[in-house]
């Protein structure tokens, strides 16, 4: 089976495509960039705006708990991912 010049053109083409495709996953924006570390640290609650606590953490990112019902100057244990503003009530 010999392949003509236009299917030799589209091989070719698809497989720089894919390629590149790899290139960039794995060395330009690496998939493990999406797993972020999960954070535990024990905080004061400074306010709740109906069910929306804020909390203020040593990452000094803060950090906005949704369905809260804990009062400002609760103590809670909370966990949120490396680097993001949200996150959730373990122990309050």
């Amino acid at each position: 089976m010999e392949l003509s010049s236009g299917q030799k053109t589209s091989l070719v083409f698809v497989g720089a495509f894919l390629a590149a495709g790899i290139v960039l996953s794995t060395m330009v924006f690496p998939f493990w960039n999406l797993i972020r570390e999960d954070v535990f640290e024990e905080v004061i609650i400074l306010t709740n705006d109906n069910g929306v606590c804020y909390v203020e953490t040593s990452d000094s990112i803060p950090k906005t708990i949704e369905d809260c019902t804990l009062n400002p100057g609760d103590k809670a244990t909370i966990k949120f991912g490396d680097g993001l503003a949200w996150a959730t009530v373990v122990n309050p």
